[in-house]
């Protein structure tokens, strides 16, 4: 029990009891619903003005959404903020260095699963509702919360949440959700800070390349197996499957960060900025995040094929994970694998997949606000649109939603941002209080 004298529990205090709540959707046959129940109770006993203001609707077993009525219908429809609270596993055979579900707080930090994918922004946004609540404060146009709790299992809780949302016949004026954050050198050859916010968001493909051979004893293999006939595939989807394109995002992004360079740095900016297909074979050539940034990826992620070691397997398959690039779509990037496969003896079948987001505008009100707030809690930082490469919740509402944006108002390095899904995860608590800020800041600003 907490004494007279002891300081009321704060933001990290209450990310940390999150954290303890090991809500792995992944897992979910083995753990059972109970950590999502209890995460859900945990909500209701932190944030009491929040539940109590608020109304609260269930959208599938773990999906969560919050209506807080503004001043005001507005014609152009309401804000919607976005989080998910559930996690990845832990692979047992990775050290931590504070266990990943203990919530441990030290050096200034918040340790454990979650505290920056994606507990961390979630708990920003309920921390501003709470204490904009405390002062008798009502936003302009109507609010929504929309909280999933299997984003990292293929989102369904958003999907019935967008489809919620269509068939009431409300469009949102802006969409906030996970994505980008406050990063420092965004480029490798771009110092300083930035804010960079997802406009768009790379669709995503899952593949099924499966052979048959002929099966035997391993002694007198044929010319062409069937696991060499898929070594053969995976090997010829190669970094270069897919041609580089640098859409508008791209440009839009190297002009805004010319604004804060000088010298030499500034001119490179501004010459890619301009010229597009420059742009896509610079950055190709540079390889990681930048060429990921302007070209559809692929990348073998499972094999399977075989039961003993000196039997030839009778069949052999791989799963290959693609991140489609803007202004392609999944029909064209399973017909272009075909192509460069080039073995009829290949099926290729689609596990799942969705296409690449349209660009939300950076030259209108929404993302004039998402930029006043962050000079408001993040002085100094200008606000960067860019492309987002992993897949989002937001990606449900960017059908039918004109200004879809994926962005965390937190700080996050390089090292934090290799954590996310890794380990060693940890938010500090400064951040998540300038997360707060941004997120109160945006709220009393709407209009």
């Amino acid at each position: 029990m907490t004494s007279m004298n002891a300081p009321a529990p704060g933001i990290a205090d209450r990310l940390s009891r999150m954290i303890q709540l090991p809500t792995v959707s992944a897992e979910l046959d083995e753990r059972g619903s109970e950590p999502f129940d209890r995460f859900v109770a945990l909500l209701a006993e932190l944030y009491p003005r929040v539940h109590q203001a608020l109304t609260l609707e269930r959208h599938t077993d773990f999906g969560l959404l919050f209506h807080w009525r503004g001043r005001r219908v507005a014609a152009d429809g309401p804000l919607v903020l976005m989080a998910h609270y559930d996690v990845v596993p832990v692979d047992a055979s990775d050290a931590w260095t504070h266990p990943p579900f203990a919530g441990t707080i030290a050096g200034g930090s918040v340790h454990g699963r979650g505290a920056l994918d994606d507990k961390g922004p979630l708990i920003v946004i309920l921390e501003a509702v709470e204490n904009l609540l405390a002062d008798g404060f009502v936003p302009a146009r109507d609010v929504y919360l929309s909280f999933g709790g299997n984003e990292e299992t293929f989102g369904a809780a958003a999907i019935a949440i967008a489809e919620a949302f269509r068939r009431r016949g409300i469009v949102p004026w802006l969409v906030i959700d996970e994505g980008g954050a406050v990063v420092d050198a965004p480029l490798p050859f771009v110092p300083g800070r930035a804010a960079m916010i997802g406009v768009g968001e790379k669709g995503v493909l899952t593949l099924r390349l499966s052979a048959r051979g002929e099966g035997g004893h391993a002694s007198a293999p044929p010319a062409r197996t069937a696991v060499r006939r898929i070594a053969r595939a995976v090997e010829r989807l190669g970094p270069a499957t897919f041609r580089p394109r640098a859409p508008r995002a791209i440009s839009h992004m190297l002009t805004r960060l010319s604004a804060g360079a000088s010298g030499p740095a500034r001119l490179l900016l501004r010459t890619l900025g301009a010229l597009p297909p420059v742009t896509a074979r610079v950055f190709a050539a540079l390889g990681g995040e930048p060429a990921a940034l302007v070209r559809t990826t692929v990348a073998a992620t499972m094999q399977s094929g075989g039961t003993a070691a000196n039997v030839l397997p009778s069949q052999a398959s791989a799963t290959v994970n693609l991140r489609i690039a803007l202004g392609e779509s999944v029909q064209s990037a399973v017909a272009r694998v075909r192509r460069r496969i080039a073995d009829p003896a290949v099926s290729v079948e689609v596990v799942e997949g969705s296409d690449p987001s349209p660009e939300s505008p950076t030259d209108g009100a929404p993302f004039a606000l998402l930029a006043e707030a962050l000079a408001v809690s993040h002085p100094g930082v200008p606000a960067v649109p860019y492309v987002m490469m992993a897949a989002t919740d937001a990606r449900h509402f960017h059908r039918f939603s004109p200004a879809v944006y994926r962005f965390a108002p937190l700080e996050m390095s390089n090292a934090q941002r290799a954590s996310i899904h890794g380990v060693d995860e940890s938010v500090e608590i400064s951040a998540l209080e300038r997360g707060e800020r941004f997120h109160r800041t945006l709220l009393q600003r709407l209009q």
